[in-house]
């Protein structure tokens, strides 16, 4: 029988109506929130999530409204309705009345689909509380008068435990919560377009794989290697710069450390040392090695991130390379990077630490929505050392979770390594650091020696007036003088 209640509805190209089921979104939001939170061992947390997300479009205010809106249904009697219905408090709360205590997280995750994940309390900012939401039990029962398919109400609730730490087992709750959140908001996303834009769903990712973007990345580097060698007419070496030679040092580096099992890294690499490429030589053999899907590049300041995403551009090409930062004109960019900046789905992501540890910690759909995409991913911070002090202890939390729990490698990368490891501050502000880092460059030292290019020298406090200045500058090939 034709399903009466509609999630959904557009007009066909040729100006027919075209029905969305309700009840064929909320299962297909729940297959699609458990495929992605199966990668990290939730599905049965996200399917019924999934199932009951929009479970309050079954009301008859609701069915009018949408009738009425989109003349699909002119007729539709709106006497009872004003502005928008509440569509999501329903699903909540049926989801505790199944459980009071799984369905509470549940609930969370309902509720918020829309506007955000909410507070248990009222906040000025936000608004309503969940707490006073769950008061309005006129939603579930409006809802459960309507033929609901029994297989979407008696969804079986989730028997797995959330992720813990031994030492603080509700240390990582808030990123578990935020990354069903995720699943389920860009499910939801998802099926909603490709139902109502089929040429939007259809420029959806269509990058490469890792596996054939390690392929592109290991032969163009063997060609710009034998590119900056002298060769003479028969193809011998007459000469390779120390300097090309100490790149292909670390490079050897990056794919030895690559084999060592997924956690955290550090590549100590001086300027001058090739320090992108390396790192990214590290994130395509270990995501080889490891099945990770996707490499994600953050870096302190936009200026880098541009020229990086150029480097890295030319390299994949650019529908392979999704740059995400603030100071992006999206407008500019082809449909497939617009798309694939709502939810980063693209093998190669490079964007800004704000970007990356906001939506981390964000509450918005916008914002989280992306953060699924992470699981299993190579995570390289760039310039590690700029990682804010005054926010250290939640983001170095935050990065121990995704290691822990979601499959992530995070690479430190630097030339001048910040002391993230053991015990940090002191007093009452002391917390634990990282633990197990292993540094890629077998010796950091030498390394610094061997790419030492400057010279310091403190001329003393005497004063010399300009010309005299000029003229001892004037005897050196190179100088720089403060």
């Amino acid at each position: 029988m034709e399903d009466k209640y509609i999630a959904h509805v557009r007009r066909s190209p040729m100006g027919e109506w075209v029905e969305h089921s309700l009840a064929d979104h909320l299962k297909e939001v729940g297959r699609r929130s458990a495929e992605a939170a199966a990668l990290f061992g939730a599905a049965d947390w996200a399917t019924p999530a999934g199932l009951w997300h929009d479970l309050g479009k079954y009301k008859e205010d609701f069915q009018s409204y949408i009738g009425h809106v989109s003349g699909f249904r002119p007729d539709a009697h709106l006497e009872n309705v004003s502005g928008k219905v509440d569509h999501s408090t329903a699903g909540a709360l049926y989801a505790i009345q199944r459980h009071p205590g799984v369905g509470k997280i549940i609930a969370y995750l309902i509720a918020g689909h829309h506007s955000g994940l909410p507070d248990w309390f009222k906040d000025e900012a936000k608004g309503r509380g969940l707490a006073d939401r769950l008061k309005e039990i006129r939603h579930l029962d409006e809802t459960l008068q309507a033929n609901i398919p029994i297989e979407i109400l008696q969804a079986p609730l989730p028997f797995s435990k959330p992720p813990h730490s031994e030492t603080d087992p509700g240390e990582h709750a808030h990123l578990w919560i935020r990354m069903l959140f995720s699943c389920l908001v860009d499910a939801d996303f998802l099926d909603t377009e490709a139902f109502m834009d089929l040429d939007k769903g259809a420029n959806r990712s269509k990058a490469a794989q890792i596996p054939e973007l390690h392929e592109i990345f290991n032969r163009k580097t063997y060609e710009r290697d034998n590119a900056l060698k002298v060769k003479d007419e028969s193809g011998n070496v007459l000469f390779n710069s120390p300097i090309n030679q100490i790149r292909r040092e670390i490079m050897k580096c990056c794919h030895e450390a690559a084999n060592l099992s997924p956690g955290f890294f550090s590549l100590t690499v001086p300027t001058g040392g090739g320090k992108t490429l390396s790192s990214i030589a590290f994130a395509l053999e270990h995501s080889k090695q490891h099945r990770k899907r996707r490499i994600v590049v953050a870096i302190p300041y936009t200026s880098i991130i541009e020229q990086t995403a150029e480097t890295l551009s030319e390299y994949f090409g650019k529908q392979n390379v999704l740059e995400h930062h603030s100071n992006l004109d999206l407008d500019r960019e082809t449909v497939q990077g617009r798309l694939a900046s709502e939810n980063w789905d693209a093998p190669i992501v490079v964007t800004t630490n704000v970007q990356l540890f906001e939506s981390l910690f964000a509450s918005q759909t916008s914002r989280c929505r992306k953060l699924h995409n992470l699981v299993n991913s190579v995570i390289i911070l760039d310039e590690a050392q700029m990682l804010p002090p005054e926010k250290l202890a939640p983001t170095l939390s935050v990065l121990k979770g995704l290691v822990s729990h979601y499959g992530c490698t995070v690479v430190l990368c630097t030339a001048t390594q910040p002391s993230l490891e053991g015990d940090i501050g002191s007093g009452q502000a002391k917390f634990k650091g990282l633990t197990g880092v292993r540094e890629i460059i077998t010796d950091p030292a030498r390394l610094t020696l061997k790419l030492q290019r400057v010279n310091l020298r403190f001329h003393g406090p005497d004063k010399k007036d300009w010309p005299e200045l000029s003229d001892e500058l004037a005897k050196h090939k190179q100088v720089l003088c403060i």
